[in-house]
Formats: structure tokens, sequence, C-alpha cells
């Protein structure tokens, strides 16, 4: 689910002047040269910048491992660690930026999917611990029912339309097993000034807001902003609501992170 293009031609613009600063490139290159310190190949920039809106390798890699944190620490305070889980889903894995922090958990099976192929296939191709897999825009996915003690999703549901995010967390309970965890992360408060008046007013009253819900779904080009009231009575839907961190989501600065569970029966 991984998202395919940047929202506007200003920020499209952005990544790449950011990109191109000097120090990005001497820094760039100084880390592909001596190689990334948990061992594992550094995706080519081109697909660095499709998940990230930046070719910054060094961004990529401390990201991922600030993402993997927040979920460790969500995990802990259920007391739930990680290293319990006997299987983990990436869901909207990409091109690894968070799959492979779990590369060293030997006891636990590893997956990733995503909806773009190319990202699929490098994933496939470099981080050979895991079982990446494609998925489509709406469900299913190619697991059996109850394969997961955790799922999660980093910044997949700020960009799907609300009939797709029903679906999703459908799928995502199916293949849960049951007492198993989903962590979420969705852009909160911190995002309303991106509305508009009359967008602002709905998001405080309850309501999700999805901006451009028909142009490309699962891309940038869809945003989609969730008040705290709207995951919790909702979204959640068969989920229990275990725990909300307001800016949470360390490894996608400023979105909040939600930790649910399916009913253990």
């Amino acid at each position: 689910m991984t998202r395919v293009g940047l929202a506007t031609p200003a920020l499209r613009a952005y990544g790449l002047v950011s990109s191109a600063n000097p120090r990005t490139i001497i820094a760039n290159r100084r880390i592909r040269r001596q190689g990334a310190a948990d061992g594992l190949p550094i995706p080519p920039a081109n697909l660095i910048f499709l998940v990230a809106g930046s070719t910054d390798v060094s961004w990529f890699l401390e990201g991922g491992g600030l993402a993997a944190a927040s979920i460790i620490d969500a995990m802990n305070a259920q007391h739930a660690g990680i290293e319990k889980m006997g299987s983990i889903l990436d869901f909207g894995c990409g091109c690894g930026r968070v799959l492979r922090q779990w590369h060293s958990l030997p006891n636990t099976r590893i997956c990733g999917t995503d909806a773009n192929p190319t990202l699929v296939g490098w994933s496939r191709r470099n981080l050979p611990f895991a079982d990446v897999r494609s998925n489509r825009l709406a469900p299913p996915l190619d697991y059996a029912d109850s394969s997961f003690d955790l799922v999660y999703a980093l910044s997949v549901f700020t960009h799907l339309t609300e009939e797709l995010q029903k679906s999703w967390m459908d799928e995502l309970l199916r293949v849960l097993r049951p007492g198993g965890h989903l962590i979420i992360t969705t852009h909160g408060e911190h995002y309303a000034d991106r509305l508009n008046d009359a967008e602002r007013q709905r998001f405080q009253s309850g309501e999700l807001i999805v901006k451009d819900d028909t142009n490309a779904p699962g891309s940038n080009a869809c945003s989609a902003y969730h008040p705290v009231s709207y995951v919790r009575d909702k979204l959640s839907g068969k989920f229990e609501f275990l725990a909300f961190i307001p800016e949470g989501a360390r490894g996608n600065p400023s979105q909040d992170l939600y930790v649910l569970r399916r009913p253990a029966r």
C-alpha cells in the first residue's frame, strides 16, 4: 500500500530539491560506500524517493529504526514484547524501511505485503529473511485466517478512502490470531492546518476527512485525517481499542499511533 507519488507538484519539487542538496548527495555516497549498519542492502534512490519523498539514505535508515522503536515501545506498554511475537506482518512494507528492522528476530516469521510490484520485487530479492508478497488496492491478502500475532500499517490508512479503510480493517482482523495486535498510524490533530474551515469543523466534530478521495486512493493524492473519536468509535470496529499515542509514530513524524487488539474470543 505504499504511496506511488507525492501529493502535489510543490511537494514533488520539494523532494527533488532536498534530494539534490550537496550535503545529502555526499552523505548518501558515504553511507552507500560504507554500507548500512545492519549489513542489509540499501534500496536505490528511486525506490527510497518513492516511499519517503526524498532520496536521503540517512533518514530512510534512521526513520525505519524510529518506526520500529515506536512499535516496540507500544507493544511493551501492552506487556507484549516484540521478541514474543511468533509472526509479524508489515502491511504496506514498501522497500523494507521498517521490515529490515526485524531481521535479527530468529524465532519470528517476518512477512510484508505491498501494492507496488517494483517495491515488492526489490524486497524479495534483498531481504531474504522476510516473506514478501503483493496485494491489490482492496482486500483480500494472500494469508490464511489467524496468521499473525502482530500487524502494523504505518502511514497506510492516511491515504485510503473510508470504504477501503473499513474493508482493510475487516481483512486485518481476519489475518490476526485471536488476541493479536494491530498498530496503525493516522493524520490527527497535528495536521488540522491542512484542512479548510469547513473540513476542520467536521474534523473537530469527529468526522473522518478524506481529501481528493476520487484521485488515486492508496497514493499521496488521497489524504485522510482521523479524529481520535472516529478511530475509537467507528474505524476500530470489532477490535478492542487499547491505546492512543498522540504523535507517537516517531518514524512518521507527527502521525498519531493506535494500538488495537483482536478479541481473544
